[in-house]
């Protein structure tokens, strides 16, 4: 898919892109090379000492991204070496954070901006995706969460308030912005790390009038 574009059909960029993400995050496979739903039962050291070297590297690069300088140059550069998929002239303020488990999970199209302190989220028990679409424009403080092989599409041109909360899909062109805090559900089981995304919201029952 290319990240100049964002794909009109939101349903399958959704089903498509989760698809990838979990196919990178999530390998498995049997003897013989094939897919197989099973865990190995043996555990390769190297591997395992690839991937924390790797995610402690993506760590530090995540510090150099928020703090240091150049929101058009140098911190979409580092972004791109943590994995962040970046188009061309995409603007990332001051404490920007993307997500530091799955920052392949997250695309910003061409002329994307993300403001200061805005939180990108590309997981939640389990990797999702979010891809801000070209032009599109994510407030300061705003924070965005994808659940488990979810996808939050931001499309081209959308505007998001500061410090909105989006868990769902925006439209092209449209400006979005959330409502005041409120109480929403009352919570039967406690989302912990035991609890899947989907347990936690099956549990949630509605407040009483």
């Amino acid at each position: 898919m290319k990240l100049q574009k964002v794909m009109p059909n939101a349903g399958s960029v959704e089903r498509d892109a989760a698809q990838e993400c979990q196919a990178t995050t999530v390998p498995t496979s049997s003897g013989d090379g094939s897919p197989s739903a099973k865990p190995h039962t043996s555990v390769d050291t190297n591997t395992i000492r690839k991937s924390l070297i790797r995610k402690a590297v993506n760590r530090i690069l995540h510090l150099a991204c928020r703090f240091g300088p150049g929101g058009s140059t140098l911190r979409p550069f580092l972004h791109r070496l943590r994995g962040v998929r970046i188009g061309k002239n995409v603007w990332i303020g001051d404490d920007v954070y993307l997500d530091n488990e799955f920052p392949e999970c997250i695309e910003l199209h061409d002329g994307a901006m993300i403001e200061l302190r805005a939180t990108v989220i590309a997981h939640t028990h389990g990797a999702g995706k979010v891809i801000i679409g070209k032009n599109a424009f994510v407030g300061a403080g705003s924070m965005i969460v994808a659940a488990a092989k979810h996808t939050i599409v931001i499309g081209e041109g959308a505007v998001v308030v500061a410090s909105s909360l989006v868990n769902r899909n925006i439209p092209p062109y449209t400006l979005y912005g959330s409502d005041n805090a409120r109480p929403l559900a009352k919570i039967t089981k406690p989302f912990t790390a035991t609890t899947s995304y989907e347990e936690f919201i099956a549990t949630l029952r509605s407040l009483s009038v």
